[in-house]
């Protein structure tokens, strides 16, 4: 009786600020928790999508455990998770520095930056499919048969110009981020360093980099985990294609349930994107430390 009256009197003494929590945490358990545990329910069945469900043991983890396709798909999630973030990461550091800045030409140049986040993931699929195809796009139009190669269907070239339209695509929003991160950190430690004779190199290694170290790890951490939500892009841009060249694992698991009907399988490879997801994640979290709310000025 005594811990239930003090936690009752915990909650009274929080005041109205904690039910405001509960709205959220309905949604979470419903749309987050409740469809998980039914993800995990399924891949341990043998079910077609309508007929019946049948409890099947191991025997779907053991189909995509064992199926070579799947193998493929994680080394080209990891391709593509690898390669978008050594592409986006440098390049919307140093476009948000830029856009940071107070300059109205600087303004002008961040809302054209930032065009390509207004577009949704189909539809710039669909104009990068267009532009690049061989027969009627960019190369063809202006004659220049550098341009007009098979871009989409050479499984040597269509990773790399996968990971070009991701990167036009999201660099704005990483750009964003990194701009609010920068517009936080102190003028102060600028003014102090100009009269200590720092240039804009030593200045923007000696405390632009430091300052936004959890701006970084926010960022990265939206950009590797996003790296395993690029179905639509794909899914529109090349459907996995040519042959496996871009079959990437959330891909896979929707080709696996509804186009090989499988969905004990595509369940288990659901439940594999959610782990990796999680695994990166919580990785990532750490780079920031123990103290994840420490201010962005640790160490001004």
């Amino acid at each position: 009786m005594t811990a239930l009256g003090s936690a009752n009197r915990g909650v009274r003494d929080a005041g109205p600020s904690g039910w405001l929590a509960v709205p959220a945490l309905v949604f979470f358990l419903a749309f987050a928790v409740v469809p998980l545990i039914g993800v995990v329910f399924l891949s341990f069945t043998s079910w077609n999508g309508l007929g019946e469900i049948k409890l099947d043991g191991l025997s779907s983890w053991t189909t995509v455990l064992t199926d070579p396709v799947t193998g493929n798909a994680l080394v080209v999630t990891a391709k593509i998770m690898f390669f978008s973030f050594i592409v986006q990461a440098p390049i919307s550091l140093l476009l948000g520095v830029f856009t940071a800045g107070g300059q109205k030409y600087r303004a002008a140049l961040a809302v054209l930056y930032f065009l390509p986040l207004l577009l949704s993931s189909a539809a710039v699929a669909i104009a990068f499919k267009a532009l690049l195809d061989p027969n009627f796009g960019l190369g063809p139009g202006f004659n220049l048969p550098v341009l007009a190669q098979d871009w989409l269907g050479n499984s040597d070239l269509v990773l790399f110009v996968v990971v070009f339209v991701i990167a036009w695509q999201f660099v704005p929003f990483h750009t964003l981020i990194y701009q609010g991160g920068v517009r936080q950190i102190p003028t102060s430690l600028y003014e102090a360093a100009e009269i200590d004779g720092a240039g804009r190199f030593r200045q923007f290694w000696n405390i632009t980099l430091p300052q936004l170290k959890y701006t970084v790890i926010t960022s990265s951490t939206l950009m590797v985990v996003g790296s395993l939500a690029y179905f639509d892009l794909i899914f529109v841009l090349t459907g996995g294609g040519p042959g496996y060249s871009t079959r990437l694992l959330p891909l896979h698991m929707y080709l696996t349930g509804f186009k090989a009907n499988d969905m004990g399988a595509a369940s288990a490879l659901g439940v594999i994107l959610v782990v990796i997801g999680l695994g990166l994640a919580l990785i990532l979290q750490r780079l920031g430390g123990k103290n994840r709310n420490a201010s962005q000025l640790e160490g001004a």
